[in-house]
């Protein structure tokens, strides 16, 4: 009984969801590589070296230029996933219960692709370690918001915010640990869990019904995909950019790690959030999507 809770619970839908994501092959963006490769024909050596070593705000590359990058990689990401879930619509019905999991894998695949792409274009960090599969929970948290931020929700783009003003008061190599997974950002993070679970679930039943028709269901199950993706990154694009870790001119100190205030009741999202079924009802009720 409890285990069919569990399997019910948007929250822990949505973190299985993602971590499995997260393994895919080609789903992890390495920073120096990217930036190095997104900025070659725009700068000079020592702009991108010092955009890898720093931030590229740091660097003193425009915002103007980075969201031309930014667009030029949201455009390749939409078109890769667009593709990938035409070419999973095409066989019909009779493959559905393969389609619609990989094709919902692959599609968090690359919303974690441009999150990443995004961030590091707007002065965030490394988000994933070099060691290891397993990404550790700040990285998880963050990544949560990000999402959250692509669906419109008002409550992830107040963390993404504090988030950000934590990391451009201070040179931060690192996401603040504290505030995103026991501390004063966690719970918008579990908030903005729960609502993407629901959102996730009912996201997979429209492309699922686009399948049913082999070829139409191509046609249909691509054209949803960049429906979708498409202005979720450009939102996700254009609150980046907004932040102050963009900005060329906010002022920083030198440090390595910021942390926020910390509060008890720390649960590890690689674990199953058990949550009861009204608790997730009610902070999926609270989200309150911006259009």
């Amino acid at each position: 009984m409890k285990q069919g809770k569990e399997v019910e619970n948007p929250e822990s839908r949505f973190f299985t969801v993602l971590l499995a994501a997260a393994k895919l092959p080609g789903v992890r963006i390495h920073r120096e590589s990217y930036l190095r490769s997104a900025l070659a024909r725009h700068c000079s050596e020592d702009e991108i070296r010092r955009a890898i070593e720093e931030t590229p705000a740091a660097a003193g590359i425009t915002v103007e230029l980075l969201d031309k990058v930014a667009n030029d990689s949201i455009r390749y990401e939409t078109a890769k996933v667009s593709a990938l879930s035409a070419a999973a619509g095409i066989p019909g019905i009779l493959a559905l219960p393969a389609t619609v999991p990989a094709d919902l894998a692959q599609y968090v695949g690359h919303m974690l692709r441009i999150s990443q792409k995004l961030a590091y274009l707007y002065g965030w960090p490394d988000l994933f370690s070099d060691e290891g599969d397993q990404a550790d929970d700040a990285t998880m948290g963050v990544l949560t918001l990000f999402f959250g931020v692509m669906f419109g929700t008002q409550s992830a783009n107040v963390a993404v915010g504090k988030v950000a003003g934590m990391m451009s008061k201070q040179v931060a190599k690192k996401l603040p640990q504290k505030a995103l997974t026991k501390g004063v950002i966690y719970p918008l993070v579990k908030k903005s869990a729960a609502y993407l679970g629901v959102q996730m679930t009912k996201q997979s039943f429209a492309k699922g019904v686009s399948k049913a028709i082999p070829i139409v269901g191509a046609l249909v199950s691509g054209g949803l995909t960049f429906a979708t993706y498409l202005p979720m990154a450009k939102r996700l694009k254009k609150h980046l950019a907004g932040l102050p870790l963009a900005d060329p001119s906010h002022q920083v100190v030198d440090a390595d790690v910021v942390d926020g205030e910390v509060v008890e009741d720390h649960e590890c999202f690689a674990s199953a959030p058990t949550e009861q079924h009204n608790a997730d009802t009610t902070a999926v009720k609270l989200e309150e999507p911006i259009p």
